[in-house]
């Protein structure tokens, strides 16, 4: 994304240094993006070695493309691209300490050069035992799974050396807590044996040979779902995504959202949700797409009236908005395709309402803010939408093709593949971004390089997975968490939610999500709710630690670039996004709502979309205080009411909300007063 963003800049240049921090200025998105996601490289090699590293990537690439046309068995594919991955990891990310995501990071803004970009002897010397322990059993595969049942001690010694190998690629690419979490299961596999055998938690206690052989030597471990999830969805997306980009689709989709809201006062509000939802298609992070969305859009929301933390919270809220979105998700999302077994296109489904929800609560918060703060409207100088569209409009037909091609029965790689394809012979409509050999090189090679942090996440997290199925933990997880909560179903999805996002603060989405799934997951199921509602539950609120104070990275990004206050633009993110966090509820509590995944008839889908399409809006007088005009306590009551009664879905519960929210209205409307007219005009020009 950050050649998109760096390409289609359009303020003045007065209106660019005009209040603007330094730091955001001095600093490249690339920068940024280093900074503050957690799953972005870290070194930036120039010279023969990134030609080096740039040939390896590109022909891991092709092994992926390669093995969708032929097929090659799942574990050692599995072991083989590790083997690919793992040694660029220890060449492409630096060896340091990261500190951990929710220490301030302003003594950092003023970095703009970094040391340590070339591996040292000890990276090389761990890139090739990468190569040696992940490539060993392929040596003798079926001699090696024949020795399940009595492993050699070569065998236990590379099964160690992967684990630690993986382990500390975690470290250096998302820190240092997922690692010791791991270690964490593993300690309880070894010595949970000497746990009170009628403790909920106690067990027999396993070896260290067996554990190995548990993480090592089979499909449950290290080689597990999680990593072929990595191997296959993720990294045919990022390629995709990566020629989607090269292609100049990003800055078309910035374009575009600013041609589609010209000339109203929430316009560039509203404009930069659009372009956060039409990035993330392309970038895959929210953080990400947070920080080149903000290189742009900052300087025009700055210009419309907003103050830095309430345009901070608008880029947070869109980029995050990215991993919750269709077509393409986040990599959480590919798992819980795996772990239900369901087509890629049904997920899509899944995620279809909610997404039309999340983003209907940041537009009617854009609206209420764009007359509370009394924002503009801005002269823009951008072609035409039609313009755009019939110059440019080919970049949504790839993300178009995926949609369709699924829905005839193509399986999603192949989707993506042909969509990448598609994408690749469009851009030779563009002399400017068209794809020849060196750019198509450069695509690929991006495609792997992005998946990198994700496949050590998802390796390492299959670490906790396996001891979770030796030990069988998920139930005994579950069993505390339904106890904890007292056998009852809301107290428990409260418990969950809370979980889930403790647990997001220290860990990446992906990894919090996979935690999460195979111990708090059971617990919803066992109370009743279906596996898809638990793992969507789980998913949203996975994406959603990322904007949950104290580390909500997108919105400590969000702030470095508008300069405004990092609690502050913690708390309008929340804020804008706070819709996000009630309706997953609905999924596990409410009667119908299994229609908001469209798990219903088409009837009872649209019924349920529009009746929690009014708790949205007044979940959105609630946090914004404007109804006709400035609302008072009494409104945002009643509103709050109403929308949790809403969302309940049920005809009782329904007509009590509706009720709720006519009432509300009613004291607004007899209770409005001149004097509120008068204060909101002079706010309005005060701003």
């Amino acid at each position: 994304m950050t050649s998109a963003a760096q390409r289609v800049g359009h303020p003045t240049s007065d209106d660019e240094g005009e209040g603007t921090v330094g730091t955001a200025q001095t600093r490249s998105t690339e920068e940024l993006i280093a900074e503050y996601d957690a799953e972005r490289p870290a070194r930036r090699i120039t010279g023969p070695l990134a030609h080096v590293i740039g040939a390896v990537a590109l022909g891991v690439s092709l092994y992926a493309l390669y093995a969708v046309f032929n097929p090659i068995p799942v574990l050692p594919y599995r072991m083989s691209f590790l083997a690919a991955v793992l040694p660029l990891t220890f060449l492409s990310y630096r060896p340091g300490t990261r500190l951990p995501r929710w220490v301030p990071r302003p003594a950092r803004l003023g970095k703009t050069e970094r040391s340590g970009d070339t591996p040292g002897v000890t990276d090389w010397i761990l890139a090739g035992a990468s190569v040696v322990v992940c490539a060993y059993p392929l040596l003798g595969f079926d001699d090696f799974i024949r020795r399940t049942f009595e492993p050699s001690t070569l065998d236990m010694v590379m099964g160690a050396g992967c684990a630690l190998l993986v382990l500390e690629a975690t470290r250096r690419t998302v820190g240092a807590i997922l690692p010791g979490i791991c270690l964490l299961f593993v300690g309880y596999a070894y010595y949970g044996g000497y746990l009170p055998l009628d403790w909920a938690v106690g067990h027999r206690g396993y070896d260290i040979e067996r554990i190995l052989v548990h993480l090592y030597m089979g499909t449950e471990g290290l080689f597990g779902v999680p990593l072929d999830v990595a191997a296959t969805y993720i990294v045919l997306f990022a390629i995709y995504g990566a020629v989607l980009e090269y292609s100049g689709a990003g800055a078309f989709f910035v374009n575009i959202s600013f041609a589609a809201f010209r000339r109203s006062a929430a316009a560039s509000g509203r404009t930069v949700t659009l372009a956060g939802f039409l990035l993330g298609t392309v970038s895959g992070s929210g953080t990400a797409t947070t920080v080149s969305l903000g290189s742009v859009a900052w300087p025009i929301l700055r210009r419309a009236g907003y103050s830095p933390e309430s345009g901070g919270g608008i880029l947070a809220a869109a980029g995050i908005g990215a991993i919750l979105s269709p077509p393409t998700l986040g990599a959480a999302a590919f798992i819980i395709a795996e772990y239900l077994k369901v087509s890629y296109l049904t997920l899509l489904l899944y995620a279809a309402v909610p997404t039309v929800l999340y983003y209907l609560g940041i537009i009617l918060a854009i609206e209420i803010d764009s007359r509370r703060l009394g924002t503009r409207d801005l002269d823009l100088e951008i072609p035409s939408g039609g313009r755009l569209l019939a110059r440019f409009g080919y970049h949504f037909s790839s993300l178009i093709a995926i949609v369709v091609l699924m829905a005839l029965g193509v399986s999603p790689f192949r989707a993506v593949v042909y969509a990448t394809v598609l994408a690749f012979l469009l851009s030779f409509l563009d002399r400017e971004h068209r794809l020849g050999p060196r750019r198509v090189a450069q695509a690929l090679s991006a495609g792997t390089l992005g998946v990198l942090p994700v496949a050590a996440t998802t390796a390492a997290a299959g670490i906790i997975v396996a001891v979770v199925t030796l030990t069988g933990l998920g139930l005994k997880g579950s069993r505390i968490i339904i106890d904890l909560a007292g056998g009852d179903l809301a107290m428990t999805a409260v418990v969950a939610a809370l979980a889930v996002l403790i647990l997001g603060l220290a860990v990446p989405v992906t990894a919090s999500f996979i935690i999460a799934a195979v111990i708090i997951g059971p617990a919803l199921q066992t109370l009743g709710v279906s596996p898809e509602a638990a793992y969507m539950f789980i998913f949203y609120y996975a994406v959603l630690s990322e904007v949950t104070p104290p580390t909500a990275l997108a919105a400590v990004a969000a702030s470095a670039i508008t300069g405004g206050n990092t609690i502050k633009t913690m708390m309008m993110t929340w804020k804008y996004t706070l819709p996000a966090f009630l309706v997953p509820f609905a999924f596990v509590l409410a009667p119908g709502g299994q229609a908001l995944l469209w798990q219903a008839p088409l009837p009872e889908v649209l019924m349920a979309l529009a009746v929690s399409a009014v708790a949205v809006a007044a979940l959105a007088v609630t946090t914004g205080g404007w109804m006709v005009r400035r609302a008072g306590w009494p409104e945002r009551v009643l509103s709050a009411g109403a929308a949790i009664a809403l969302l309940h879905l049920e005809p009782t519960a329904v007509a009590i909300g509706l009720a709720l929210l006519a009432v509300a209205l009613l004291i607004h409307l007899v209770l409005r007063r001149p004097a509120d007219g008068q204060v909101s005009h002079r706010a309005q020009k005060g701003n």
